[in-house]
């Protein structure tokens, strides 16, 4: 996925540059490499030296840009809150997902489409709530297998040894391709780390803000739910009755559709071949 450039202003790169300098500092004072940090965070390495350099143009959105400062300065024994409150997010602008399905041919509704729509709805409104009774305990069961704490506390860096299939988008697509028939699309997200998370449910912002440690959420949508993760690694994701899995890589900034783009698939098919 390409990172949009977002504009900045002056403000946000001469603070970056100052709490930069000063979390250099402290951590250089305190013997503490940049990998202990990464590792502690689950931030990579280059976007910490980034924010001690004060390259903003490195970095992702100006909402990511706090999240970091802020466990990196818990991470070296700062209040993190408080230290992060000097790096200013006005001026952030929230990109709309470009929504190219609305040219097809199939999304242009009819009169005699009607009557079917409405019953598919009441269909899908029924099994919905049969799937809603059992949501709670699948759900439950996947957070604890999620955050099982590792053997040893070693220091992660980019090179950190963490499973995930070279095919990951194309794996949702078939192991969800029998899962979902006559069903409306459901999407749970259970937190292993703190995550700014944005979710759209048929083109509509259903929830955007940052969710904490454990917390656990449940989106559903007749069409499509999309989300959009700051630090991939720590949302876990299950769409329908799928098995859970990361959104992606820790620290990264991850955006993904359920179900998949039909499209999106053709081409990362393409790509590995």
């Amino acid at each position: 996925m390409k990172k949009q450039t977002l504009p900045t202003n002056r403000e946000q790169a001469e603070r970056l540059a100052e709490l930069g300098n000063r979390l250099r500092d402290r951590r250089e004072a305190q013997g503490i490499s940049l990998e202990t940090v990464a590792g502690t965070t689950c931030i990579q390495p280059r976007l910490l030296r980034a924010i001690e350099q004060g390259k903003i143009e490195e970095l992702p959105e100006p909402v990511y840009i706090h999240s970091f400062i802020r466990q990196y300065a818990g991470a070296i024994g700062l209040n993190g809150v408080e230290f992060a409150s000097g790096f200013p997010t006005t001026g952030f602008v929230v990109q709309p997902i470009q929504t190219s399905w609305r040219s097809l041919p199939g999304a242009q509704l009819r009169p005699v489409h009607l009557y079917l729509i409405y019953m598919a709805l009441i269909v899908g409104a029924v099994n919905g709530l049969s799937y809603f009774l059992n949501r709670s305990a699948q759900t439950s069961i996947a957070a604890i297998e999620m955050q099982q704490p590792p053997a040893s506390v070693a220091p992660m860096g980019p090179t950190s040894p963490m499973r995930q299939p070279s095919n990951f988008k194309t794996d949702w697509k078939h192991e969800t391709s029998t899962s979902t028939a006559n069903k409306p699309v459901r999407v749970g997200v259970t937190l292993t780390e703190e995550s700014w998370v944005r979710v759209m449910a048929d083109n509509k912002v259903e929830y955007e803000g940052q969710l904490p440690k454990g917390a656990q959420r449940t989106w559903t949508a007749d069409r499509q739910v999309v989300v959009r993760a700051g630090n991939a690694g720590g949302v876990i994701v299950t769409f329908n009755e799928s098995q859970a899995k990361p959104l992606g890589q820790p620290g990264e900034i991850e955006e993904m559709s359920f179900p998949p783009d039909p499209r999106m698939a053709k081409l990362t098919i393409g790509e590995l071949r």
